[in-house]
């Protein structure tokens, strides 16, 4: 497996865990039956809560570019150092992202986001 399918497995296995903090803060604040179910007028999560479930969302939009640009580099048979250079950073630009956005750091979430699809770009440039 390449250094790139790798980071991919990687950024798929941290967006598939994103969730698990959230629906724990869900259960505690309201309840186990209202939060396996449909509940008419719930309180609100815990800030955090909020901010990690939107960061979660966001990571799933990105997964689907990022997981594509890298399948699409593998299938082509395009493996450099840039490649491998944008999958890295990319990883970690997902981890510092979800990380400033629940803990609310000013100006960090931004930065990595845009981090993040500059490293798609690069790949993209890969591509072309």
């Amino acid at each position: 497996m390449t250094i790139e399918l790798t980071y991919l497995t990687w950024v798929a296995a941290l967006t598939g865990v994103i969730w698990m903090p959230y629906i724990l803060n869900t259960i505690i604040v309201r309840g186990l039956m209202d939060a396996v179910g449909y509940p008419t007028d719930p309180p609100p999560l815990s800030p955090w809560a909020t901010k990690m479930k939107a960061a979660h969302y966001n990571a799933v939009e990105n997964l689907v570019v990022f997981a594509a640009l890298v399948l699409v580099a593998s299938a082509a048979g395009i493996s450099n150092d840039v490649t491998v250079m944008a999958c890295k950073v990319y990883f970690w630009a997902r981890v510092v992202h979800v990380v400033s956005y629940t803990l609310a750091v000013p100006f960090l979430r931004t930065v990595a986001f845009t981090v993040g699809f500059a490293c798609q770009a690069a790949l993209v440039l890969q591509l072309v």
